[in-house]
Order: C-alpha cells, then structure tokens, then sequence
C-alpha cells in the first residue's frame, strides 16, 4: 500500500489510538471552546450539536453528538435520545438541501471492538453517499479523494440553517 504523509493526523494518533486519553473527550472540548468555525460545529441544539468529521469518509461526513459525555445508548435520557435523532434529521436535511446526496450511510459504533474511535462519547455518523462515488481511486491507489475542504462546508452548512430559520 502508498502512504500518503498525513502529519495533521499526530494528536488524534498520540491521544486515541494509543491510549494516552483524557477524561474529558475531544467532543466535550470543543462544545465547551464555543468556537463552532474552527471546530467545524455547524448546528448546536439543547441536548446535542453536530460537527463535520476531521477524517471523513466523504464530503459532509457529520457526527451527531450528545452535549453529555456518555459512552453507551442505555445511558442517554429520554429527553437526549429524542435530540439526538430529531439532530440526526435535521442534519440529514441540511446535507441534503446542500449536498444533494442520493443516498445516506447512518451509524454508531459502540465500544473499541466496534471501531469506536472515541468510546467514551457516543456519537452517530451519517455519511452522504453519490450513485458512483466509489470511483478507481481507493481500489487502485488506496486513497480517497475528498472534494471539498471542511470550511467551505461549514459554511454552506451554517448559511443553508440561517435560510431555513427564517
């Protein structure tokens, strides 16, 4: 397999991946900075906030995230369970009046095992997907091609929300 030098990567290597993890997740720092363009928050709401993923998989890939930091689905309130997924539409939206995906990947990894990147904060991705989005790229050269920088998203993200309010 090429490599493909990605040194922006470091932190998130050091901190999750080997362990060396603070009690307070990378989702609750960044909630709390309230700095939304920087950390790519494009939508808070009372229970929980979506944000662009550092590492997407595709254009949009978002995460749906409870403001509590909490690892497990049974460990949500009634009142967090309903924002959470009322989120996950509303995020689904806003992808779509964007984006205009023709289709959506949703999903939660619960736990290391899983793939859970940040166990101890449950999140739900939702992926936009394109009829043929698939292209030769990641078969022949093992590199995803990702065609739009998470500012510029953000901030159709952000203008597309303030549209909708009025």
């Amino acid at each position: 397999m090429d490599k493909l030098w990605a040194p922006w990567r470091v932190p998130y290597i050091t901190k999750v991946v080997r362990g060396k993890r603070s009690k307070v997740s990378v989702f609750s720092k960044i909630l709390k900075e309230k700095k939304d363009k920087k950390n790519y928050i494009f939508l808070r709401k009372d229970k929980t906030f979506a944000v662009l993923n550092l590492y997407p998989y595709n254009n949009g890939h978002s995460l749906i995230i409870p403001n509590r930091q909490v690892g497990e689905l049974e460990d949500l309130t009634e009142e967090e369970r309903k924002d959470l997924f009322d989120t996950l539409l509303e995020v689904k939206a806003l992808l779509k009046k964007v984006l205009k995906p023709h289709g959506f990947n949703v999903g939660i990894n619960l736990g290391n095992v899983a793939g859970a990147g940040i166990p101890e904060h449950l999140h739900i991705h939702i992926v936009p997907r394109w009829k043929g989005d698939c292209n030769f790229m990641p078969v022949v050269a093992n590199t995803k091609v990702i065609s739009q920088s998470l500012a510029a998203l953000h901030t159709q993200l952000v203008k597309a929300q303030r549209t909708k309010k009025r």
